[in-house]
């Protein structure tokens, strides 16, 4: 399903630039990050965005991050 809705994701920041969310906050409810089962990056317009695919107890969500304006989003989710 797609929701396409901004979100809070705390991260952790690793050796190499690395980026891993820990738990996202979407409609007043956290949710912690078990497990980050893909990345990868595209370009919308002059911004580079991260996209993480991530799983919690109840399903598989997708998460970006827009490098230019420095916001997060919920693009989508399966449960």
């Amino acid at each position: 399903m797609r929701v396409k809705e901004p979100i809070r994701v705390a991260v952790v920041f690793g050796p190499g630039r690395t980026i891993k969310p820990v738990w996202f906050d979407w409609k007043n409810r956290k949710h912690g990050v078990l497990e980050t089962t893909y990345t990868w990056t595209d370009v919308k317009g002059n911004s580079k965005r991260l996209h993480f695919a991530v799983r919690d107890e109840g399903g598989l969500y997708e998460l970006t991050y827009d490098t230019s304006e420095q916001t997060w989003s919920l693009e989508g989710l399966e449960t």
